[in-house]
């Protein structure tokens, strides 16, 4: 099956000149100023079919039985669809940016890189209407000067997500995919690793580490992504038939400037989804204590810690990897490019781990800070904390990442134009091309949007076209009424004519239910 594959970033943000205001108002001003300024559709989520609290183990926590209707630029809760089929909103106190589901981890690289781009485009945006002391918000100031930071801590022991997601068949032993991936998430931090200043939840002890998240993990398994967050996650909440898909969605990797980086985190846990699915076991990997496992691969930067086996071995990080990639097999071209580079880079680790600095997030940001440690700076220094920030700005003309591209020390896989493109245009593949190019062709006509749902205004009143199947709606199967169509009631139509039909009609007088299948 095609391994249909998202991200979801948190994005820290900051108000250098006005600390004192709230992220939650800043993080909402940011989304409404892209609603209103750029391409997208000004939309409700539709919670209908959002379970966040259901449980792969099977049950649900669920603390309200009724749907929510929540603005669209309501403080906290501010969303949009964005014409690249992504959704951009307010979470907790964070700008979030959902990319749009993919078909393969080279793709879902691109679009996770293109939410730099979102959030570049907010700060431009509310630094304009800061200068002409204009607000985007009704009933508050204008917004000061951004400062927006693709990391996971805040530095005061909070941490915020990076999130990643993959749709797997829910006849798959979901006991299977726990154990199949305790053991490769405690040790693929030493390739994604963002690197870290500090040591423990607050920092409070000096040093550096390789993930910026594994402080934060307290069980092998559960439900929460907040607190007593686990290993892995148990989320049962497909976005898709959940007859026949689950989606993992996947908590413990860090947020990656890194083109490689997150091209190896995405493209390597498919793999070895793949290889679960297919039948193969990692049993004999199981860790004696995956928390504690956790915190001592990030810890030790030689790589030479050998993490304790429920069989009595003793294996590095790196040789646990090598197990798993000896049962991996690429299935296409992104696989074998994943391979490769993964080879390379485990290579290049296992002789220096520098060697990787060109690459990796970790190795580049401890490369920058051994500079200074090598000339008598201790670890608390407050420069050095200072560059681990800088590093993930993503302000190019401010971050330390961006710095080192520019400087030919960092490498990147994909050009900026194919980041930009992907910005604005949606994957072909998925049905994030149906969701993308009506909010780029009929932003106004958008009332409310889901993963799974659109409604629709039309001159006759609405109509609710529903998407469960990732891999329908695409450009092949509903491109020319798309891009054909000179207004919503000329799309309505035409998808009635070719017999997608929405899941209803309502007009001023009626509301009628229409359970004709999809016919592709």
């Amino acid at each position: 099956m095609t391994r249909y594959m998202g991200t979801e970033t948190e994005y820290g943000i900051a108000t250098p000149t006005h600390p004192e205001v709230s992220s939650i108002i800043t993080s909402t001003h940011a989304v409404v100023s892209y609603a209103a300024m750029r391409t997208g559709a000004r939309s409700r989520w539709d919670y209908e079919d959002e379970k966040p609290l259901a449980d792969s183990r099977g049950f649900d926590l669920r603390r309200y039985h009724t749907v929510p209707i929540v603005e669209s630029d309501t403080v906290g809760i501010a969303n949009v669809m964005t014409a690249n089929g992504a959704r951009y909103y307010v979470d907790h106190a964070h700008p979030e940016y959902s990319s749009p589901e993919v078909s393969n981890a080279w793709d879902a690289m691109i679009y996770d890189a293109a939410g730099d781009y979102v959030l570049r485009q907010s700060v431009e945006d509310l630094n304009q209407l800061w200068d002409e002391q204009i607000s985007i918000l009704k009933d508050h100031d204008p917004c000061p000067p951004l400062k927006i930071y693709k990391n996971n801590v805040d530095g005061k022991g909070a941490s915020y997500g990076s999130h990643e997601n993959y749709q797997y068949s829910r006849k798959t032993d979901f006991d299977a995919v726990v154990q199949g991936l305790l053991p490769y998430f405690v040790t693929r931090q030493v390739v994604i690793g963002a690197g870290r200043v500090g040591i423990g939840e607050e920092g409070e002890i000096d040093g550096f580490q390789v993930s910026q998240r594994a402080d934060y993990f307290f069980q092998e398994v559960s439900l929460e992504t907040t607190l007593n967050r686990g290993i892995v996650n148990t989320r049962d909440e497909p976005h898709a038939n959940a007859v026949h898909f689950r989606r993992l969605h996947t908590i413990i990797g860090d947020a990656n400037m890194s083109q490689y980086s997150n091209l190896l985190k995405l493209g390597m846990t498919k793999l070895v989804i793949d290889a679960i699915e297919n039948g193969e076991s990692f049993a004999d990997l199981r860790l004696a204590d995956p928390v504690a496992e956790l915190r001592n691969v990030s810890r030790n930067l030689t790589l030479d810690h050998r993490l304790q086996l429920v069989d009595g071995r003793a294996l590095t990080a790196l040789e646990i990897l090598g197990e798993y990639r000896s049962r991996l097999r690429a299935e296409d071209e992104v696989d074998e490019k994943v391979l490769k580079i993964f080879d390379e880079i485990t290579a290049d680790l296992a002789e220096d781990p520098l060697k990787t600095a060109d690459r990796l997030d970790w190795t580049a940001k401890y490369a920058l800070l051994k500079n200074y440690i090598d000339r008598g700076a201790s670890w608390s220094d407050a420069k050095l904390k200072l560059i681990d920030l800088q590093y993930t700005d993503i302000d190019p003309a401010k971050s330390l990442y961006h710095a080192l591209v520019r400087k030919g020390r960092m490498k990147t896989l994909v050009s900026d134009e194919e980041i930009e493109r992907a910005v604005t245009m949606p994957p072909e593949d998925s049905r994030a091309y149906f969701r993308g190019r009506l909010a780029a062709r009929f932003a106004d006509n958008v009332i409310t949007a889901s993963w799974q749902t659109v409604i629709l205004k039309y001159s006759e009143g609405t109509a609710k076209f529903s998407t469960p199947n990732v891999d329908e709606y695409t450009r092949k199967h509903v491109g020319d009424i798309v891009e054909n169509a000179a207004d919503a009631d000329e799309l309505v139509r035409a998808m009635h004519e070719a017999g997608l039909e929405p899941m209803y009609y309502h007009t001023h007088h009626e509301r009628e239910h229409i359970n004709k299948p999809h016919q592709h």
